[in-house]
């Protein structure tokens, strides 16, 4: 079963979010051989974003608007969306999001779905990111350079995280097929419960609220 078949689709609070700490994580294993030499192997193909959102909480409104979210949520067992504070957009931060921003596959005048992804890096040593939650009225779409119009054109499928071509505008063989968007990160609390104190809140201490991403 899909870590996203719990999943309420409401965003964290997003004040408090743009103050989190936090970013991706790689495992990695590491084998120290008789040689001197290593061996390498990574575990998981795609990296797990790891959040502290109690950075982000700067007033007793925002850690009440934190609280009322966690109960919602039932703690731990629904994901939600979060907007990650360092990486949002297909394309740079200061930059305006573009049709043309991320390459996600070429059309051989069948294919309909292509999975939503960012690329980070180039060549052989890029790292292709899915994207399985894209803000909807941000997604923007082109074939061969020419941005086609949602619903008429194409829609997004959430369960799979792709765009799907609609019958007349399948994209044609070897048209580039781009994309462009702002997205949030599908993650869970990563606690079972919030401990806070008015007393120490008051004199400074952060309460730790962790947050894990889900994957598709």
């Amino acid at each position: 079963m899909s870590e996203l078949s719990n999943f309420h689709d409401v965003r964290f609070p997003l004040g408090v979010s743009f103050g989190a700490t936090g970013g991706p994580e790689r495992r990695n294993e590491i084998v120290s051989l008789t040689s001197g030499r290593e061996k390498r192997n990574a575990r998981f193909s795609q990296s797990r974003h790891h959040y502290d959102a109690g950075t982000g909480v700067r007033s007793l409104a925002d850690l009440h608007d934190v609280l009322v979210f966690f109960e919602a949520r039932r703690g731990s067992l629904h994901a939600f969306r979060f907007r990650d504070p360092f990486d949002m957009k297909s394309c740079r931060p200061e930059e305006a999001v573009s049709a043309a921003d991320q390459a996600i596959g070429t059309g051989d005048g069948t294919t309909v779905r292509f999975a939503l992804v960012k690329t980070y890096g180039e060549g052989e040593d890029a790292y292709q990111r899915l994207i399985a939650r894209p803000v909807a009225e941000t997604l923007r779409v082109a074939v061969d350079g020419v941005e086609k119009a949602s619903p008429a054109d194409w829609s997004f499928d959430f369960s799979t995280g792709e765009i799907v071509f609609a019958p007349g505008s399948v994209p044609g063989t070897g048209d580039a097929v781009t994309a462009g968007y702002e997205f949030d990160v599908p993650v869970r609390f990563d606690t079972e419960r919030i401990e806070i104190s008015l007393t120490a809140f008051k004199a400074g201490q952060i309460p730790s609220i962790p947050l894990v991403e889900v994957q598709q």
